[in-house]
């Protein structure tokens, strides 16, 4: 089971949550993104209780808790704050009761509020702790938003990463990480890229140091994140390799069990890489369309050569 600790601060900043009462404890720990409404338990039954969960209280739960005989409600309450869940979250704005407080304080157990719906609380909630509990590596290079691909530019130091990422973000791109690039598994095919908090926006440019992207050239030069689409590795030309001059056969490479288009690119003085970036992007959206230039002028050349046995 994947256990993550969430400092407690963080997820009363990101939900906008009220502190009722908490332990002395600055952490919580959680498995799954899934939340729990325990009305079931309150009813008694708690076989296959997701103690695990984080619990949300609505005005379904709230309102039957009132309309509970005290003698039992007290009995089910204990037995639900017996279980070490990682918080309870009254939904609305609702207003507490003092049995639920009591409870809450003598168990130790966080007790928060918020104002939002609950169901609109619940799809934050998966949403916000699907990103925070998404598995993540951090990998050295650079991630730009081209024509709305992610292009994820990997290489040897000193091979121009950066000075590439700084031309395209000139020709109207944007940059989302530089140097750093801390990936997230969100989805079974989809992955995440972003800046490090401390470098966001900021690039290294070797012989000038170290500018900010956003100051220079404005908030429409960033992103904070985007999703990872192509993998560009830049590599010193080596004239006894024998480098692919169709795009007949695509290369992969595999982050965090995704799979992703590799494509391999040729540095020496004289090519703009900035430009072939671009076109890598624009012909990553056409293929990802449907349409394959490499594949187009093959067919045509196998269509001429059978044209040529008829005659």
């Amino acid at each position: 089971m994947l256990l993550t600790t969430i400092p407690i601060e963080k997820i009363i900043k990101e939900m906008n949550l009220e502190i009722i009462t908490c332990s002395e404890s600055e952490t919580m720990d959680i498995s799954t993104s899934d939340v729990n409404r325990p009305g079931l338990q309150f009813a008694g039954f708690f076989d296959y209780f997701a103690s695990e969960r984080i619990q949300v209280l609505g005005k379904v739960e709230m309102t039957y808790l009132q309309s509970m005989d005290p003698s039992f409600r007290q009995q089910q309450l204990e037995r639900f704050f017996d279980y070490e869940f990682p918080c309870l979250i009254v939904s609305r704005n609702m207003d507490i009761p003092d049995y639920l407080l009591e409870l809450a304080k003598k168990n130790k157990r966080c007790l928060f509020r918020s104002a939002l719906s609950t169901s609109t609380l619940i799809e934050k909630l998966i949403n916000y702790l699907g990103s925070a509990l998404a598995p993540k590596i951090t990998r050295h290079g650079v991630l730009v938003d081209v024509y709305g691909a992610g292009v994820f530019l990997m290489g040897e130091s000193g091979i121009g990463k950066s000075e590439t990422a700084l031309e395209l973000v000139k020709r109207g791109h944007r940059l989302v990480a530089d140097d750093a690039v801390e990936i997230k598994k969100v989805a079974d095919s989809r992955l995440i890229g972003e800046s490090p908090e401390l470098i966001r926006h900021f690039m290294e440019i070797r012989g000038i140091g170290i500018i900010d992207i956003k100051s220079m050239y404005g908030v429409g030069a960033v992103i904070n994140n985007k999703p990872l689409d192509i993998v560009i590795y830049l590599e010193f030309w080596d004239n006894s390799k024998e480098y692919d001059r169709l795009g007949l056969t695509e290369e992969y490479t595999e982050i965090l069990g995704v799979r992703l288009p590799k494509i391999v690119i040729p540095v020496r003085p004289g090519r703009n890489l900035a430009i072939i970036v671009e076109v890598a992007a624009r012909n990553w959206r056409l293929k990802h369309l449907g349409y394959n230039a490499a594949q187009e002028l093959d067919n045509r050349l196998n269509a001429l050569i059978e044209k040529n046995r008829e005659q």
